[in-house]
C-alpha cells in the first residue's frame, strides 16, 4: 500500500503491518520494542523512565502534549524510550508550569514521534501477538523504503538477553538530598544526619530518590555494576535497588553476586521493578518475559499480608515466576490483571521488593507507605 500524500512518518512492524502518520520531534529512524501505556497523565515522565529503553511507547490515552514540558519533571537527563505513538497530533500546552512544546522538546532530545495511528487497533494488536519489534520513521518529504523499515525491525534481536542497565546507570556515585514536590514550595532539600542508604542504580528515576530522602534517608548512588564491597564500604543502614529497563536475566550476571554480598549482611533491603527482579534472581527465583507486559498507571495490585487492593503504576516486560520462589520466601503482592507476581518478602528479615513504581510519578500514591516501611525497619536496627 503506498503511503498517503501528507505521511511524513511511518510505524513498520515486524510482521509486515505499516501504520502511516504525521511525525513530529526529531527526524530519522529508530528500532525498539513496541509497547502501550494506559496512563492518564505523565508522557514526559515515562519518556525520561528509564526503565523503558529500548521501547518505543504507545499512549492509550489521546490528549498528549496538553500539558507541555518542564524540566521538573524529567525522571532523568536524557529521555530513554526511543519513541512516542499518539492517536492525535500533539496538543498546545495549557498549563501554569508548562516551559516548553512536546513536539520542541522530543526535537531538542533526539525522539521521534508519530501520531494519527489508530491507537486502538494497534494496542489490540500487541496485546494479541506480543510486544512487537518495530522500526519507526520521520521523513518530512514523506520518503519510505518500506521494505528496509521492516526488515530493520525482523532483525533486531529484542530485549531478550539483553543487558541496558549499564546503558542508562550513573557513570558515577553521586549523593541525593532532594525531597518530593509539594505546594508551594516545589522541591526542597533534605537537611541534617539521616538515614544511611546505598541506592544502586539500574536506571533509578529521580522521584524513587526523592522518596527516600522524603522519609528521611541520606542517599548514595551507586552505578549498577557496584560490587558488594563497594556499597558495605559506605556502611549503610540500608540497600535500595533500583528500577531499570532490559531483560533481568542479563542483569543479573554482576548484580546477582552484589546482593547475596549484602543479604549476609542481615541489612534491611527494598528493591523495585528490576530492583525486585534482582532480589528474586538473587534469592533463587526465576524470571520470564511476558507477552505484552504492564505500562500504565492504574494496575490493581493485591496485597496477600493484608487484603488490601493498591492501585498503582507499572512499567515492565519481564516478570517472576512465583513458582519458584524458594522456601523462606513468600508472595506478598500479585496483579490483579493476570495474577503475576508482584512483591516478595524473605521471612524474619527486612528484605522485601515490589514489582511496581511506589513513587508513581505518574501514578496513584498508594504505595507510598514502602518507603516509610524501609525506614522504619532502619530506624528498628538502630534501636
Amino acid at each position: 500500500m503506498p503511503a498517503p500524500r501528507d505521511a511524513t512518518a511511518c510505524l513498520a512492524l515486524a510482521d509486515g503491518t505499516i501504520f502511516y502518520g504525521k511525525g513530529f520531534g526529531a527526524t530519522g529512524e529508530t528500532v525498539a520494542e513496541l509497547v502501550f501505556n494506559t496512563a492518564m497523565t505523565g508522557y514526559q515522565e515515562i519518556m525520561t523512565d528509564p526503565s523503558y529503553a529500548g521501547q518505543v511507547v504507545t499512549f492509550t490515552f489521546p490528549h498528549i502534549g496538553n500539558t507541555g514540558v518542564t524540566a521538573e519533571d524529567d525522571e532523568t537527563a536524557t529521555p530513554a524510550a526511543a519513541g512516542m505513538v499518539v492517536k492525535w497530533d500533539p496538543t498546545e500546552p495549557s498549563n501554569w508550569r508548562a516551559t516548553g512544546e512536546l513536539t520542541q522538546w522530543l526535537s531538542k532530545v533526539g525522539r521521534i514521534g508519530i501520531g494519527g495511528i489508530d491507537t486502538r487497533r494497534l494496542t489490540r494488536a500487541i496485546r494479541q501477538q506480543g510486544a512487537p519489534h518495530v522500526t519507526l520513521a520521520h521523513d518530512p518529504e514523506g520518503r519510505f523504503d518500506i521494505e528496509k523499515l521492516v526488515a530493520r525491525a525482523r532483525a533486531w534481536k529484542g530485549l531478550v538477553g539483553l543487558d541496558l542497565a549499564r546503558d542508562v546507570t550513573c557513570a558515577q556515585s553521586y549523593r541525593w538530598d532532594e525531597k518530593r514536590w509539594a505546594w508551594p514550595q516545589g522541591y526542597t532539600r533534605r537537611e541534617g544526619p539521616g538515614l544511611r542508604v546505598v541506592a544502586v542504580d539500574y536506571g533509578a528515576k529521580r522521584n524513587i530518590l526523592r522518596c527516600l530522602a522524603s522519609v528521611g534517608c541520606e542517599v548514595t548512588v551507586l552505578p549498577a555494576t557496584a560490587t558488594a564491597e563497594e556499597v558495605l564500604a559506605l556502611n549503610p543502614e540500608g540497600v535500595f535497588l533500583s528500577n531499570g529497563p532490559g531483560d533481568p536475566a542479563a542483569t543479573g550476571e554482576y548484580a546477582v553476586p552484589m546482593i547475596r554480598g549484602v543479604l549476609d549482611r542481615d541489612l534491611p533491603l527494598f528493591g523495585i521493578c528490576l530492583g525486585h527482579q534482582m532480589l528474586a534472581l538473587a534469592l533463587g527465583a526465576k524470571t520470564r518475559k511476558m507477552n505484552h507486559g504492564h505500562h500504565g498507571a492504574n494496575h490493581p495490585v493485591k496485597d496477600l499480608t493484608t487484603g488490601k487492593v493498591e492501585i498503582t503504576s507499572m512499567n515492565h516486560g519481564f516478570t517472576v515466576d512465583a513458582d519458584t520462589l524458594p522456601k523462606g520466601v513468600k508472595e506478598t503482592h500479585v496483579s490483579l490483571f493476570d495474577g503475576t507476581n508482584c512483591g516478595i518478602a524473605v521471612e524474619g528479615k527486612p528484605v522485601y521488593s515490589v514489582q511496581y513504581h511506589p513513587e508513581a510519578s505518574p501514578g496513584p500514591q498508594d504505595s507510598f507507605y514502602l518507603f516509610e516501611r524501609f525506614a522504619d525497619a532502619m530506624k528498628a536496627r538502630r534501636a
